[in-house]
């Protein structure tokens, strides 16, 4: 299938930041502020049809693997501390070592107080069953939050994965209590995604996807998938909010160390900037990565003083970043085998 290159004009991007602007506003006025027996606990935001309050920010699971192994009780601890009660993770981040420090770390002094998201790859009914029982296994509960259908290439990848019994058995697993919702994920197209929502799967309750200042240049989630949701009240999470890194001049590397005050494109934004951005859309919550504790409490800081960005606001970052944007140089997962397209 053909892959649809968007570059919006300046009026485009007015268009796009304005078709958000009143579901932003009504989510700054959704959000609620609570505390629970572990203190005060992060503003929730309502992830949609599923009518869970998520913290707005989610902690990457993937990177805690990545994490000196002593630093990660550190980390789950400080993300409560900070209020966080939602928290990300996957079968295959790290062959199940996320799950496994979930499992030693998280779930055992805090199950009852959060909400987790895993997700399954597998490719049929039985490989995403043993993801599933081998996730609540390894992380040591009954049950999951949310499950997703993990990353989503393409319509014909949809296809093959809903013929192959996938959404057949997470549905089973809902009904067996194993699983309380159930949404996919999505990176590379938004055909695949679009597809899903619209015909394969339109009951879906919650897609993870990239929300970026880069996104609208360039087969633009936010322009062509973020309305579809917000339609049907789907819930919205967003990912890639750096770009994995590409962002920040990087291919397919996270960075490394504290990233404060270091531009995402050179003299045009920061990380900050990057994050607000990222939480001004109509997002239910971030869900974004730290491979050591100084990048994670940059995070949390982020996220405990955010301050949503107005219409304006948004239009003015992503039509700076529009230049550097529109080859989809700094999303790379955009491309065909991850390489650039031929010209």
């Amino acid at each position: 299938m053909k892959k649809i290159i968007i570059n919006p004009s300046r009026r485009d991007f007015v268009l796009a930041a304005s078709s958000v602007a009143a579901t932003s506003s009504a989510m700054s006025r959704i959000e609620e502020a609570s505390a629970d027996k572990l203190g005060a606990v992060m503003p929730r935001r309502r992830l949609g049809k599923t009518e869970m309050m998520v913290t707005r920010y989610c902690p990457g699971g993937l990177h805690f693997g990545k994490m000196e192994a002593a630093e990660n009780q550190r980390a789950i601890d400080r993300c409560i501390e900070m209020g966080v009660r939602f928290f990300d993770t996957a079968a295959s981040y790290g062959k199940g070592l996320s799950e496994e420090l979930y499992g030693k770390h998280l779930t055992p002094k805090y199950r009852e107080h959060i909400q987790i998201m895993s997700k399954g790859g597998g490719k049929n009914a039985r490989a995403v069953r043993e993801q599933l029982e081998g996730g609540l296994k390894r992380m040591k509960t009954d049950y999951i939050d949310l499950y997703m259908i993990h990353a989503i290439n393409s319509v014909e990848d949809g296809q093959r994965r809903l013929k192959n019994g996938v959404l057949d058995e997470l549905r089973k697993a809902k009904a067996e209590g194993k699983i309380r919702h159930i949404g996919f994920s999505g990176h590379r197209t938004t055909a695949g995604l679009n597809w899903l929502i619209n015909e394969g799967f339109p009951d879906v309750e919650a897609v993870l996807l990239p929300i970026n200042v880069a996104d609208p240049s360039y087969d633009s989630f936010i322009l062509n998938t973020v309305p579809l949701l917000q339609k049907k009240d789907v819930g919205i999470l967003a990912m890639k909010t750096l770009g994995n890194g590409g962002l920040l001049g990087r291919k397919r590397s996270q960075v490394n160390g504290n990233p404060a005050g270091r531009s995402v494109i050179p003299e045009i934004l920061s990380v900050r900037e990057a994050h607000r951005f990222a939480l001004s859309m109509p997002v239910a919550s971030m869900v974004s990565g730290s491979n050591d504790l100084q990048q994670l409490e940059y995070n949390l800081e982020t996220a405990t003083d955010f301050r949503p960005m107005d219409a304006p606001e948004r239009d003015r970052l992503i039509a700076r970043c529009a230049e550097q944007g529109k080859t989809g140089e700094m999303e790379f997962y955009k491309w065909p085998k991850m390489s650039p397209p031929k010209t």
